[in-house]
């Protein structure tokens, strides 16, 4: 990628989120979907409609709302368990309950596997014990399943080349694992340079990380269980907190980002970033219904 100067970047709207996570860009409505964890709070952006921005409240510690196979019905992950929310209604229908030996987490990344299931996380609200696991849920099952547990603050999950890619951010690491019917199974562990937060992946296996703390973006080269540094990005904001491809072409980027926990914020920093890229990225996991 190029320097943040040298490519069209825009601050979206005048909303600025606590904490800013999980963007999902929907390709039916053409729309973006991202969350403010702290503020309670779900944002839908349409690029193509005047920037029309709506708001919807959440549940507690809300992390992710996500897509499923039905148009205009989303799946959300929060402290309360994993919902369906009817988006015209405003209607939250429960699939199942927090999970039972995660008390005293709350959940943070999520997205859709391959197979329909939702993989999501848990981790400690102050960041400071290895108390976080990793779940699948699958529509049907009776709770969701712990594959892998000892996490710190598990960030990142992407799908690809029958691996899976996460990261632990406290660590600094990124791990390629692969999941049997029980557990994930760590097959080779990368350490970085910063605080690895939420990634977005292109069709050419290049993994896109927020590096929060750091006001920017890295991007790496997928190969096997490799992960080759290619370049970074230079951003206008402090807490980059996570990135999708959205747009008719899903080229342009989003990158979610926060203002908690910074003395002297910006009057960026929380904000909706989009930028446009020669990339093109992979389109959002469905749940299967």
């Amino acid at each position: 990628m190029k320097r943040v100067d040298a490519l069209p970047l825009k601050i979206v709207g005048s909303y600025r989120a606590r904490l800013g996570e999980t963007p999902v860009w929907c390709s039916r409505s053409q729309s973006l979907l991202w969350v403010d964890i702290l503020a309670r709070r779900l944002l839908r952006y349409w690029p193509q409609e005047n920037d029309r921005l709506d708001i919807h409240a959440m549940p507690p510690f809300t992390s992710a709302v996500l897509l499923t196979m039905q148009e205009e019905i989303f799946l959300t992950v929060s402290q309360s368990g994993v919902w369906l929310y009817d988006y015209a209604r405003r209607r939250l229908t429960p699939l199942c309950d927090y999970p039972a030996d995660a008390v005293g987490t709350r959940p943070n990344e999520a997205a859709i596997a391959p197979d329909g299931a939702l993989w999501f996380s848990t981790m400690d609200p102050a960041a400071e014990k290895a108390i976080g696991s990793w779940y699948r849920f699958a529509c049907g099952d009776g709770a969701p399943q712990r594959l892998l547990n000892s996490q710190r603050v598990p960030n990142t999950l992407v799908w690809h080349d029958d691996h899976i890619w996460f990261a632990d951010s406290l660590l600094h690491r990124f791990y390629c694992a692969t999941v049997t019917a029980s557990q994930i199974v760590e097959l080779a562990a990368h350490e970085v340079e910063g605080i690895p937060d939420g990634s977005a992946l292109t069709v050419e296996g290049q993994l896109i990380n927020a590096r929060w703390g750091q006001s920017r973006l890295v991007r790496y080269q997928l190969s096997g269980s490799r992960l080759q540094d290619l370049d970074s990005l230079t951003l206008p904001v402090t807490q980059p907190s996570s990135c999708a491809f959205g747009g008719p072409d899903l080229s342009d980027l989003y990158i979610t980002s926060a203002r908690d926990g910074l003395v002297q914020p910006n009057e960026m920093e929380g904000a909706l970033l989009r930028i446009a890229t020669p990339l093109t990225g992979l389109p959002a996991g469905l749940f299967e219904l």
